[in-house]
């Protein structure tokens, strides 16, 4: 039977519940969301998903709670929440239906999975504090998803299925874009892979356009890199390397003689005929042209080599 409901918890909503509701609304548009408690819609049914309510976890009849007893966990020990119990089980079949390519399905599926899912989970059972995200706390998508519930006072009985809505929306759209990001970083590494090829032993990689580097230059070990120049609209930009994942610490930064110049300025500290623009924190640069930009990195390698 086609399922017709998706069927989760009334009252006040979470992340989890809502997020689940983002991946199988993609995959069953047709299906209606049915917010109860009453056990005529949390009991299992061939025409129903029933998630984060119901006291169950059972694959085969469609059910996805971790609030019971013997709730689930992943193979590490660490707890499910309702989003990782559909996102186990449904994932795939939402990126397939995303538009990501097969052969990348299973990569982005495990990188979501450990970004963006686990946190959910742990936060929604308690095992991640949000305390750790110090001043931001209030910001984390949880925490922002959790604004659009009604008020105390608010009398209207409808009140808390369109507040559920509104950040459904929202909700949706975290995801997407996300998922949308992880496909661009595949795409852009086969990209990356061939321009470290085409630079050789040399110190700057030189892209076609703007795209997502660093992971693709750590993973090919190009530790020799450390600039990269590309097209950005009508410019060029000069970029630097950043060392790690956190923190602006890069692999080497632009010359301190060209920090905050612009034009004029900074053609005459650089001597190159085009350059246009460094930012005071020497992490960028731009140039009108291509020949303009390399001159700059091929300026900022030497400098580097001779910094100790």
């Amino acid at each position: 039977m086609t399922v017709q409901y998706l069927v989760t918890h009334s009252g006040g909503f979470h992340a989890d519940e809502l997020l689940s509701s983002v991946i199988l609304t993609r995959l069953f548009p047709q299906a209606a969301i049915m917010r109860s408690r009453a056990p005529e819609w949390i009991t299992p049914g061939a025409d129903r998903i029933i998630y984060d309510v119901g006291g169950a976890y059972d694959a085969a009849a469609q059910i996805f709670d971790h609030h019971q007893r013997g709730a689930p966990l992943r193979d590490d020990g660490q707890p499910f929440s309702s989003f990782g119990l559909v996102w186990k089980h449904f994932g795939h079949d939402y990126l397939a239906a995303s538009g990501v390519p097969a052969d990348a399905v299973e990569t982005i599926h495990a990188s979501f999975d450990t970004s963006f899912v686990l946190p959910i989970d742990l936060m929604d059972n308690g095992a991640l504090s949000p305390s750790i995200a110090g001043p931001l706390a209030g910001l984390t998508l949880p925490a922002l998803l959790e604004t659009l519930k009604p008020v105390f006072d608010e009398t209207d009985p409808e009140a808390e299925n369109r507040g559920f809505h509104a950040a459904l929306a929202i909700a949706r759209s975290f995801v997407e874009a996300r998922i949308a990001r992880s496909a661009a970083k595949v795409r852009a590494e086969g990209l990356v892979h061939q321009a470290i090829e085409n630079a050789g032993a040399g110190r700057v990689l030189e892209l076609p356009m703007g795209m997502p580097f660093r992971p693709s230059v750590v993973k090919a070990g190009a530790d020799h890199l450390l600039f990269v120049v590309h097209p950005r609209g009508e410019d060029w930009c000069l970029t630097t390397i950043r060392q790690d994942d956190d923190g602006f610490a890069v692999r080497a930064d632009l010359p301190a003689a060209w920090a905050g110049l612009t034009n004029d300025d900074l053609e005459a500290a650089s001597g190159v005929a085009g350059a246009s623009f460094c930012h005071n924190g020497r992490f960028i640069a731009a140039a009108r042209t291509r020949d303009a930009a390399l001159a700059m990195a091929e300026l900022a390698v030497a400098e580097a080599l001779l910094t100790p």
